[in-house]
């Protein structure tokens, strides 16, 4: 039986294409099959593609990763794999950084500030890994209506998490020739929020290009998911010092 490959379109016979080498047959993205093989996979098995992606990520984000997400997956590399590297080597560099987050709090206010406050001012790298089950929700409601499920976001939201750690990695490397802290601090958060809007925007615009959406709508819808996503963390900040004033 003659198949069409989906990453080179060639006609295949048989359980990978003799032209480019990808499987026959490519899975849609599930929850079972996202812990089960690329979850472990991704971790444990470095694939090729490491540069092709990183560039594609810089220059055709949103549309490099559908097509990987509708099946072109032979070039790129895995998405948990690049935001494992991501966060390591951030972390690495973070080190020999002047960047302090706690420089950002008055002392007046260390005091009392609560668990939910601390925990997200010591540990940055860790709140942002967290942060993309929940991105992945806002940009799942936001964008229902196109053909992609929760498991499918996960994955579009691990790759933008991953270049947006590398965006950041290269202004920290910037801040290792100062060594201000608090103006450091303070300009290293202006300037990866800045990043992240715009870049976050345009990742989602191309992506969703075609969804069916209009170019307006898909902006709007784009520039929601991180304004929900920063009311839900302020909710949940203010819940968290509530719960933490109660119990005092």
């Amino acid at each position: 039986m003659q198949n069409t490959c989906l990453n080179c379109s060639k006609a295949v016979t048989t359980v990978y294409c003799g032209s480019c080498g990808q499987k026959t047959s490519t899975h849609r993205y599930s929850l079972k099959h996202f812990i089960e093989h690329d979850f472990i996979h991704g971790v444990w098995h470095v694939d090729k593609g490491l540069l092709f992606t990183v560039k594609e990520l810089f220059t055709r984000p949103g549309h490099s990763v559908r097509e990987y997400i509708q099946g072109k997956r032979v070039n790129y590399f895995s998405f948990i794999t690049l935001l494992v590297l991501a966060i390591t080597f951030s972390a690495l560099i973070s080190h020999y950084s002047h960047i302090n987050f706690g420089d950002l709090v008055p002392e007046s206010s260390k005091s009392t500030m609560n668990s939910f406050q601390k925990f997200t001012s010591a540990y940055p790298k860790i709140v942002m890994l967290i942060t993309i089950p929940i991105t992945s929700f806002f940009s799942y409601i936001w964008f229902r209506k196109a053909s992609f499920n929760y498991s499918e976001h996960l994955v579009l939201n691990c790759y933008k998490m991953a270049a947006e750690m590398i965006a950041g990695m290269v202004f920290t490397l910037i801040t290792l020739f100062f060594d201000n802290s608090k103006t450091l601090t303070y300009l290293y958060l202006l300037a990866t929020y800045l990043v992240s809007l715009t870049y976050g925007t345009w990742f989602y615009f191309q992506f969703f290009s075609q969804s069916g959406y209009s170019r307006v709508s898909v902006i709007f819808r784009s520039l929601m998911i991180p304004f929900t996503f920063m009311l839900f963390v302020m909710v949940i900040g203010y819940l968290s010092g509530a719960i933490a004033a109660a119990l005092h």
